[in-house]
């Protein structure tokens, strides 16, 4: 029943009451009723002690200006040809905030930057779901509250979010700054007990956050910490200290230094971008414009970080890091580290390995060719990473259903780019049945409504799932939630399986591991799920067992259908064969001592699956086959015709439900036999011909197939 994946982000008043707030930028959409706040720069505001500023939660559904914009889109789109979720996710980018934004707003902040720390909260971020959970930003060394600024139209979605300013010429001590932070977290954990509490921080703010987490074990908090600080005294920022301190203040020292770290790899930027189809020199030009743009801001950084601040915020971060270290054994929050590869201020890479085994409740996600300003790079979205790792939830406890949200459209787009060349590879085809049995290539054949149950054949190494769930939401705006094997949400020790994000992306497409109270949750949520019954023993099937079946003997999710109406669609994938052959699979590893005790010992560790089943079904257990590549040849994908439930009162009876349960098999099996066949005829079954008719036809055109 399981699934597989491949294994290939001043004391003195209240904090609570002091919030600060951003007037719209130019990039900002909708329009924003004007406030009668006197004295305001053009993006901050005064604190809501002297005036409050009320939002509008919103639910997932659009509006109504939004909904005529989708249609205004869709026509539009219909005679450029271009996809409409493509144009979406263009729209969606526009919103998006850039570096040149973060300066120009920064100068905003800093011009008449006096009094204590304060929380502002950008006016971007106003619209999300019900019942969101608060997050609290806490910044690096800059200080200005603004990281997080290209994140704040994906995150002000789901989250309500403050963020801190702590002015250039403050000399609030570390300490200090930690009861700031948490007479803020206590009074909203007051306000709101049931409402979950994120602190983000960067560096200096990685350090506030793990200090309030350490002084507040009883509140629920998760921790987000990108390049923790607390590889300070490992960093090459402490000999630079007293260097600093002899030098005028009319020597800026290391700010274009710092200025070019704001982004990782530019050449690795370039190829990325080539890779996706951006022609060369778009990529070159844009990444001139923002080398150009950012030697124009070296001013504003040096209004920023002038000597004597600089030189604070360095001891500051000397003694946070202190503080931090100490209190480490008194953490208990869920936590979540994003590492650096190419961070040149701190060892931020193995600073997160470190952490990770010293918190109890922690995940570590590299990101290897960024800089030490993570969450300003372009490639770093910060709620997919939340979501990728489940780390999003709104109560005590993650709800892979209710805590669940799509990917938008431009999150959506970045992942379907990321699997373009298994898509080139493997061209997939794909073909569905109507309910009146005609057969037709595309997704046009399944059901629009759910729920919809989707039941097949697991190829090896369920190498079938990119191409098959990036499609269907590409085509039919179609969730596939998978019922997927625990080992993927489950941290194993370390070099047992491959690591826990590269599984990310099955998260955020719904993935869910499989358990009867959510495979209920997902049909009642009327969700398109999709289910393997041979799960781990088809996935990594033994030699010369390439599309066998190996389900239960008994049914597993008919009469579960059938409570709730749902289709049943059957489907089989071929083409595995015509691009791996196992050589070396199950049968030969438990014959050899160590390989056969690292089996046994994942198969303890990790959830036991179908432990009720005896035989080849009941062997689920993990393992990774050895197989051999061959010259790559094609995926195609057949959808049978959906099999109504609907009604059916006599799938109440367990024979009834065991003989629909066969017939589906028997549906599956068909669907495999059916496209063993005609992939025969296929005249471009192998990569080579189709090459040649996309260096004829264009990279992008949809290469034909055999005659249905």
């Amino acid at each position: 029943m399981a699934a597989t994946g491949p294994c290939f982000s001043v004391a003195g008043f209240c904090p609570a009451l002091v919030r600060s707030c951003l007037t719209p930028s130019s990039s900002s959409s909708g329009k924003m009723k004007s406030n009668p706040v006197p004295n305001l720069t053009r993006r901050f505001a005064v604190s809501t002690e002297q005036v409050q500023i009320k939002t509008e939660a919103t639910t997932t559904s659009f509006p109504d200006n939004e909904r005529l914009k989708m249609e205004r889109l869709e026509n539009e789109t219909q005679e450029k040809k271009i996809p409409l979720l493509w144009e979406l996710a263009e729209a969606e980018k526009k919103h998006r905030k850039s570096m040149k934004d973060y300066f120009e707003e920064s100068k905003d902040l800093i011009r008449s930057d006096g009094g204590p720390p304060r929380w502002f909260s950008p006016l971007e971020c106003g619209s999300r779901l019900d019942k969101s959970p608060l997050l609290l930003y806490l910044p690096g060394i800059d200080g200005v509250g603004l990281g997080l600024i290209k994140q704040h139209y994906s995150l002000g979605k789901i989250f309500d979010i403050w963020c801190l300013h702590i002015p250039v010429k403050d000399r609030t001590s570390f300490t200090e700054l930690v009861k700031l932070v948490e007479r803020t977290v206590r009074s909203e954990n007051c306000r709101s007990p049931n409402r979950l509490t994120y602190l983000v921080g960067e560096s200096l703010g990685a350090c506030l956050a793990i200090a309030v987490a350490a002084r507040n074990p009883d509140i629920d908090l998760v921790l987000i910490l990108a390049n923790p600080g607390t590889s300070f005294k490992k960093s090459q920022l402490e000999p630079l200290m007293p260097l600093l301190a002899l030098l005028p203040d009319q020597l800026q020292l290391g700010l274009p230094h710092i200025l070019s770290l704001m982004t990782g790899d530019p050449l690795k930027m370039m190829m990325d971008n080539v890779t996706k189809g951006v022609p060369l020199q778009l990529t070159v030009e844009e990444l001139s414009q923002d080398v150009a743009a950012m030697s124009s801001y070296l001013s504003v950084m040096g209004d920023i970080l002038p000597r004597e601040t600089l030189l604070w915020k360095l001891h500051l971060l000397k003694s946070a890091s202190a503080f931090a270290n100490s209190r480490l054994h008194a953490v208990k929050a869920q936590t979540l580290i994003l590492s650096s590869g190419k961070d040149q201020l701190l060892p931020s890479q193995e600073e997160g390995q470190r952490l990770q085994h010293l918190l109890p409740n922690c995940e570590n996600r590299l990101f290897s060719d960024c800089g030490h300003f993570l969450l300003l790079e372009d490639e770093v979205d910060l709620a997919t990473i939340i979501m990728g790792t489940n780390f999003y939830r709104r109560g005590a406890y993650h709800d892979y259903v209710s805590d669940y949200v799509p990917p938008s459209p431009y999150e959506f787009k970045k992942i379907y780019e990321s699997v373009r060349l298994i898509r080139l590879a493997t061209s997939p085809v794909m073909l569905s049945t109507f309910e009146d049995g005609k057969i037709v290539r595309g997704l046009a054949g399944v059901p629009s409504e759910g729920p919809v149950l989707y039941v097949g054949y697991h190829m090896l190494l369920g190498f079938e799932l990119a191409p098959m769930v990036s499609q269907f939401f590409f085509e039919r705006n179609i969730l596939l939630r998978g019922i997927a094997h625990p080992s993927m949400f489950r941290r194993l020790k370390e070099g047992r399986l491959p690591p826990m994000s590269q599984y990310d992306i099955f998260r955020i497409m719904g993935a869910v591991p499989v358990s009867g109270t959510l495979f209920y949750k997902l049909l009642s949520s009327k969700a398109h799920v999709l289910l393997y019954p041979g799960g781990v023993r088809e996935a990594c099937h033994r030699k010369g067992e390439a599309y066998k079946l190996f389900w239960p003997e008994h049914s597993e999710f008919v009469r579960m259908a059938a409570r709730f109406g749902a289709k049943i669609v059957p489907f089989g994938v071929v083409g595995e064969d015509d691009f791996f052959e196992v050589f070396f699979d199950y049968d030969d590893q438990m014959k050899v001592p160590f390989l056969r005790d690292y089996i046994i010992d994942i198969a303890k560790e990790s959830k036991s699956v179908r432990t009720e089943e005896n035989g080849e079904v009941g062997n689920q257990d993990m393992h990774l086959p050895g197989v051999l590549p061959k010259f790559p040849g094609r995926f195609y994908y057949y959808f049978g015709k959906p099999i109504e439930t609907q009604g059916r009162k006599e799938l109440k009876d367990r024979e009834k439900a065991h003989e629909l349960y066969l017939e589906v098999k028997s549906e599956v099996e068909k669907c495999l036999s059916f496209l063993k066949e005609k992939r025969e005829s296929d005249p471009y079954r192998y990569l080579l011909s189709r090459l040649s008719y996309q260096a004829m036809h264009g990279i992008t055109s949809e290469v034909p197939t055999f005659e249905l």
